[in-house]
């Protein structure tokens, strides 16, 4: 899927990305309004899609992005949000240092400043996960915080 991307003097950027049956262009103004077109080829005019705003194009990239759904269980996977706050998905491998502890007692958030705001377990979600929620081998902990809140925790999941 080639994207090509081009200036648009005095308006922003142009991206081109050929699609199996068409062409898809994205205009990026430099007001931040964003505008989709769709061609269905090459020698066709392009068709006005939707125009939207930098907030949601922020969440339609998010969205696409896997931030909202992430359709495979990586061991990490790192989103950034606006404002360099990342969402980064852990998994608890076996011989986890956290496995067995509760998030009370293992106190990850005065310990690394990362916050836990789930718990994927097998099919369930557990979203704002109580402070009683025992931690298990296999469950993927997805925490919000800055790069070095996520270092610190990568620390102790390797100790």
């Amino acid at each position: 899927m080639p994207i090509t991307e081009s200036d648009l003097p005095g308006v922003g950027k142009k991206f081109e990305i050929e699609l199996k049956d068409g062409e898809m262009i994205v205009v990026i103004h430099n007001t931040g309004k964003r505008e989709l077109f769709y061609r269905p080829d090459r020698d066709a005019d392009s068709e006005k899609v939707f125009e939207f705003n930098d907030d949601l194009a922020r969440k339609i990239g998010s969205i696409i992005e896997g931030a909202h759904f992430q359709p495979i269980e990586p061991d990490t996977q790192e989103t950034t949000l606006p404002g360099g706050i990342l969402l980064e998905w852990y998994e608890l491998h076996p011989g986890s240092p956290l496995v067995g502890e509760t998030l009370e007692s293992a106190d990850i958030g005065n310990r690394t400043g990362l916050a836990i705001v789930a718990i994927q377990r097998e099919a369930e979600v557990i979203d704002s996960p109580a402070a009683g929620t025992t931690l298990r081998e296999g469950d993927t902990l997805i925490g919000v915080g800055t790069r070095e809140n996520c270092t610190a925790f990568e620390s102790i999941l390797s100790e």
